[in-house]
């Protein structure tokens, strides 16, 4: 049996089930991603993203303002080995502790993963240690990732405080505007600020921060002012890490083809999500109508309930609805935007971030991570040469964090 390709995913959500619900992603269980399955799916090194819930965002907090946050003194156990404990957030409800507080105990709940299963994962922050991920029988290299600025609250102390914790990349924001950078939904009357254009002044400051601490900064979720002004202040590739071509389904969260090619003329890639609603008019449609159902609406609404009290196992046993009642889609509609990145940006600008655990439902034939050898059979079958499809599947993206990673 052929061996699969080695696979880096750019971008995976499932530190949140290991923090509210104790999953050990050490362990073969529930989800779409554990590094058990991983390993037999060619998992060489994954993202591992802490996403941050923007109803931790605490009204005190200095993201709510425009001007950049007070010089902030990081705890002197930032540096502190990490635990091998690892049990569910004692408290995982939105309003504890601010957006900062919640991110690092996401971050140290990947750090503690590599602790307690050193033959399964490896805390990985420079080249070197993505190179020692190829060699065979090498446990996964584990990238920890931030998705969405307003967790450093508008202070480069936290940002550095989280490089300091191993974080090697950010999502420059999620669905929420912030004061220094627009998202790419449209903003609410409510909001309570003005979003800039793009990114303003201290957004800019972010991305130069990155650039010189050796972080990866990623456009997915920017709007497209945004993506802009972040291309013209970085002087290190980029990544959009969990994102479509626009050009295939008018999404505001995909790339035009213009973005596609400065991304790659940057050295750049993009990372071809698995969600069908970004993928599909067709996926997006039977998502929504999903989501308009009666039955999927009262999934977590009886009160006292398991359910109702835990966001994490309300929304695991939607997207369990979901994947079951919605009309399936396959692992085509990703080889088309696969194909097409390649076809504008070039075949070093391409490859994988699946939103596993982040999305409510999969291709038909990527359930899980044990599946991405599927998705490299299909591109072999739609004309890929076996080389593309090593690059496609981690070459390309492996590239790109060991520029920016450096040597360490």
């Amino acid at each position: 049996m052929t061996p699969p390709p080695f696979v880096l995913d750019a971008h995976v959500d499932s530190l949140l089930r290991s923090v509210d619900l104790g999953h050990d992603l050490g362990l073969e269980g529930p989800g779409h991603l554990d590094l058990v399955r991983g390993r037999r799916g060619g998992l060489g090194a994954v993202v591992l993203t802490a996403w941050c819930e923007p109803a931790y965002i605490d009204p005190a907090d200095p993201g709510a303002f425009v001007a950049p946050a007070p010089a902030w003194d990081p705890p002197a156990d930032l540096a502190a080995p990490p635990s091998p404990d690892v049990a569910p957030d004692p408290d995982p409800a939105p309003g504890i502790g601010g957006a900062f507080h919640r991110t690092r105990r996401l971050v140290e709940a990947g750090r503690s993963l590599c602790a307690r299963h050193p033959d399964l994962a490896s805390l990985a922050t420079t080249a070197a240690h993505l190179a020692a991920a190829r060699r065979p029988g090498a446990p996964t290299a584990v990238l920890l990732g931030i998705e969405g600025g307003h967790a450093i609250e508008s202070s480069l102390a936290k940002l550095e405080a989280f490089h300091a914790l191993g974080v090697r990349l950010m999502t420059l924001v999620w669905n929420n505007h912030l004061p220094w950078i627009r998202s790419c939904r449209p903003v609410p009357d409510d909001l309570g600020f003005e979003p800039p254009a793009g990114l303003s002044d201290f957004g800019r400051g972010v991305v130069e921060c990155m650039g010189e601490l050796g972080m990866v900064v990623d456009l997915s979720h920017a709007g497209d002012a945004a993506v802009d002004d972040a291309l013209a202040t970085s002087n290190r590739p980029l990544l959009a890490s969990h994102s479509g071509c626009r050009a295939l389904h008018d999404h505001p969260r995909n790339l035009t083809d213009d973005q596609l090619r400065r991304l790659a003329d940057a050295g750049g890639c993009v990372g071809i999500v698995f969600h069908g609603a970004f993928l599909d008019a067709g996926a997006q449609a039977a998502s929504e109508a999903i989501y308009a159902s009666a039955d999927y609406r009262a999934i977590g609404t009886e009160p006292g309930s398991e359910l109702e009290q835990s966001g994490a196992a309300r929304w695991l046993a939607k997207c369990a609805f979901h994947q079951r009642e919605a009309e399936p889609f396959g692992l085509d509609l990703v080889a088309d935007h696969v194909l097409h990145a390649i076809d504008v940006a070039g075949e070093q600008a391409v490859g994988l971030g699946s939103d596993f655990d982040g999305i409510p439902r999969t291709p038909a034939d990527l359930r899980s991570a044990e599946d991405y050898p599927r998705l490299a059979e299909r591109l072999l079958e739609r004309g890929l040469t076996a080389r593309q499809v090593d690059g496609v599947m981690g070459g390309n993206l492996a590239r790109l964090f060991a520029e920016v990673l450096g040597a360490g």
